[in-house]
């Protein structure tokens, strides 16, 4: 178990290096921009940008690589759902181009331009503007990747925007592209609801594996904690802490979307299905709660475990110094340089010195047992 441990220890720190982020992100040079000022305000991370559509219906499914956005402008013009989706965010000229074909607000764009966004969601006039930040692990690299998540929900057209390529909505796509009735016959509120519930459920799945790591580490913690049991400990609470800096503001932000009066959001058809939303993103803090106090409990349990293993070892201090003290004190009375000490001419004085001492050491050992001390 030790072992176990150890090697979870390895890999979160390991997992640390790729997700640990500073609390304050905000760079100097974005100070006093104006909200309509179109400026990336994060870190570039992917060389190129992809765009890709997916336009469908029930009966009918296009799926293109776009390299031009206006490639996407008979798609906006159709009764069918489009999905339109674009990886990287870096190109300011690009959102600029795709705020213009879609007719979106400058607001809409910057927000997009900034991935240290808060959660939020926002109406406009043609538009449902919402952001949360999106994770995922990578097991091939044992390293979560996180990243923010930007969706535009129009009429008949949602537009997600990612930092990097590659996500977590593979499963969507191939129930888009394998025909299931539910997607293909609704519209992009429902579409929207199948994206976020694929981020939600990574929240759930990323707590899961860190608190399997947590529920691993306490079982060796009762027995005798390892010198390395604390700094797992707290390292367990930073991954939490940090975690959870992502998934509250995620909470709020749904708990507002389900009680958005929207016209882009038809409750009728959708509704039950973003209250589930709700359900899923209150399991994940609610998760998140029941770890962080197991955190706690454990870090009490490590302190309780060393303080008994210290006041064990001062019981045997403490036992063994009681036991020596009457001894050294008839060693050190025989001891002295007197010259009129009459035992010591006694031929048997030594032995009856020794038995003293014995009998004094049985008869304490007796006691100590007694009482229960040993």
């Amino acid at each position: 178990m030790a072992l176990v441990c150890a090697i979870g220890y390895c890999k979160l720190l390991h997992l640390k290096k790729h997700i640990m982020a500073r609390f304050i992100t905000q760079n100097q040079l974005d100070i006093g921009l104006s909200p309509f000022e179109l400026k990336f305000k994060g870190k570039k991370r992917s060389e190129k940008t992809h765009m890709k559509i997916m336009d469908f219906s029930p009966d009918k499914l296009i799926e293109l690589k776009l390299k031009d956005i206006k490639e996407a402008i008979p798609f906006n013009e159709t009764n069918t759902v489009s999905w339109l989706n674009i990886d990287g965010l870096h190109d300011e000229n690009l959102i600029a181009q795709v705020g213009e074909t879609f007719d979106l607000d400058r607001m809409v764009l910057s927000d997009v331009l900034n991935p240290s966004i808060r959660p939020k969601v926002v109406e406009y006039d043609n538009c449902l503007f919402i952001s949360m930040k999106m994770m995922r692990y990578e097991e091939a690299k044992n390293r979560l990747h996180m990243e923010n998540l930007s969706l535009v929900i129009a009429d008949r057209i949602l537009i997600s925007f990612q930092e990097t390529k590659g996500d977590v909505f593979e499963p969507v796509r191939d129930r888009i592209r394998n025909g299931k009735k539910k997607i293909r016959n609704s519209g992009s509120d429902y579409l929207a609801f199948a994206l976020l519930d694929i981020v939600i459920d990574n929240y759930i799945y990323i707590l899961s594996l860190l608190g399997d790591r947590i529920e691993s580490l306490e079982d060796s913690l009762l027995p005798e904690p390892g010198k390395h049991a604390l700094s797992q400990i707290n390292a367990f609470k930073r991954e939490m802490n940090y975690l959870r800096k992502n998934i509250i503001p995620a909470k709020e932000m749904i708990s507002s979307l389900v009680k958005l009066d929207s016209d882009f959001l038809d409750f009728d058809a959708v509704g039950v299905h973003y209250k589930e939303l709700q359900d899923n993103i209150n399991q994940a803090v609610e998760t998140s709660d029941s770890y962080r106090e197991i955190l706690s409990d454990q870090l009490n349990i490590y302190h309780t475990t060393v303080s008994s293993k210290l006041n064990d070892i001062m019981r045997f201090l403490t036992i063994f110094s009681v036991i020596f003290i009457p001894l050294t004190f008839i060693a050190g009375i025989y001891g002295t340089n007197f010259d009129n000490l009459p035992e010591l001419h006694y031929e048997y004085s030594y032995y009856v010195m020794l038995a003293v001492m014995l009998f004094l050491t049985i008869g304490m050992i007796a006691y100590f047992r007694r009482k229960g001390w040993m």
